[in-house]
């Protein structure tokens, strides 16, 4: 099989320490050799001068909607829209119909990931049928292929159930990914609790709904020595609450969304619905918070939580709608414009957390552009400037507050496996 040398790029890979002029080899799948001005001889050539290699990006936290709601997405048209966005990995929620709570669904979902465009993980649930009553079989899920858990879109608010959760999953190493919203908090309402919930005279989401399960939560993982990661951290409170939990040694990780700190809840007075997820935008306080946070390394990973639906499920009011925003096609790009090019952070930061830390967390073998390393790669243009357009995505959904935004830097190329799975026009 003719090797393909990847010619003339700058390679930054954090997992190597690597930021400089570099080819690369692949071969089989592989990364061959990457090295300063390696011999074309026969090897397919493809010239990426003035661009940047960096190692796959993995989205730890999508919602591909199959089983039960290929209406949204299915496995197929999600991994297409993670291409695109420069991803060759991601891991799949399991609030699905069937929930991935059972091997026979893990097995369903393994079948589809087959023909998908990128490497599909995929987590377990916390409980069955994430009905938050009962565990489900970690150590089955996990032997048959789970990289965590966690009950995503529902709060486990059984604190019986999460103790010993935790302590089932630290004798598997098994990341518990954990939604933190107290559902009693939450319930019937639908935007953060502030200035604009007022003016719209709608019950708003208080922060505490967050602040005190993350509490909880890292309270459990302290005591039993579990590993816990916080989804898509949306307040000050909390993300002071991780780093201190950080300072003490207790193992806690975090994920923001680019919505969550590119985007306040001053969004929700034009953009309505499609500025309505779980959990919601907040203040700009809070958005300066996730900033630091990004910056100290508090924050961990940026995921997106691509989160789908059809636009009958989107076009009602704010109570009634459904939560939830795409955002595998606009991630990097919205990364890359508010946190590259702004200056606040280097390309190297966003791609530790973009992809070296989520294969950390998952204990995958990913994230890297290592010799004999999986040839999974992602080739980004810093100085694409782009306008997204909601009509173009290869996503089934169009739920997206960023619709018409201009943004500068973008993923041209995705390899997978050593295969070209997307090359921008």
């Amino acid at each position: 099989m003719m090797k393909t040398l990847i010619k003339g790029g700058w390679v930054v890979d954090p997992s190597q320490n690597i930021n400089e002029p570099l080819d690369v080899l692949m071969h089989n799948g592989k990364i061959e050799k990457i090295e300063r001005n390696i011999p074309e001889e026969s090897h397919k050539v493809i010239y990426v001068c003035g661009k940047y290699v960096v190692p796959g990006l993995i989205d730890m936290h999508v919602h591909f909607r199959e089983p039960g709601f290929e209406k949204k997405e299915t496995i197929e048209t999600g991994s297409l829209a993670a291409v695109a966005g420069g991803f060759t990995s991601v891991v799949c929620m399991p609030n699905t119909n069937p929930v991935i709570d059972c091997v026979d669904v893990v097995d369903f979902i393994k079948d589809k990931a087959n023909m998908a465009a990128c490497n599909i993980y995929m987590m377990g649930s916390i409980t069955k049928n994430l009905d938050g009553i009962e565990m489900s079989s970690y150590k089955n899920l996990m032997e048959a292929g789970i990289v965590g858990i966690t009950d995503d879109g529902k709060t486990v608010m059984d604190t019986s159930i999460m103790y010993e959760a935790f302590k089932e999953a630290k004798k598997l190493n098994l990341l518990v990914s954990t939604h933190c919203e107290d559902i009693n908090l939450v319930y019937d309402r639908s935007i953060n609790k502030g200035e604009i919930s007022k003016q719209l005279n709608l019950q708003g989401i208080p922060k505490v709904a967050e602040e005190s399960i993350i509490l909880r939560d890292i309270f459990l993982a302290e005591k039993t020595g579990a590993r816990i990661h916080i989804q898509h951290i949306s307040t000050k409170r909390g993300i002071e609450l991780i780093r201190e939990a950080k300072k003490k040694g207790i193992k806690v990780s975090c994920e923001a969304t680019p919505h969550h700190f590119t985007l306040t809840d001053k969004a929700i007075l034009k953009q309505g619905s499609n500025a309505k997820m779980s959990p919601p935008l907040r203040s700009d306080e809070d958005v300066e918070a996730i900033f630091k946070g990004l910056l100290d390394g508090t924050i961990d990973v940026i995921a997106t939580d691509h989160a789908p639906h059809t636009e009958e499920d989107k076009n009602k009011n704010l109570v009634e709608s459904a939560n939830g925003i795409i955002g595998l096609e606009t991630a990097l790009g919205l990364a890359l414009t508010e946190l590259v090019h702004k200056g606040n952070m280097t390309l190297e930061d966003i791609i530790r957390k973009f992809s070296c830390n989520p294969a950390k967390l998952l204990n995958i073998k990913k994230g890297t552009l290592k010799i004999g390393s999986d040839a999974d790669i992602t080739i980004i243009d810093l100085e694409k400037e782009w306008i997204v357009d909601k009509n173009k995505f290869y996503s089934k959904a169009k739920n997206t507050p960023f619709d018409g935004y201009k943004l500068k830097g973008k993923a041209i190329m995705t390899i997978v496996d050593g295969e070209f799975r997307y090359v921008a026009v």
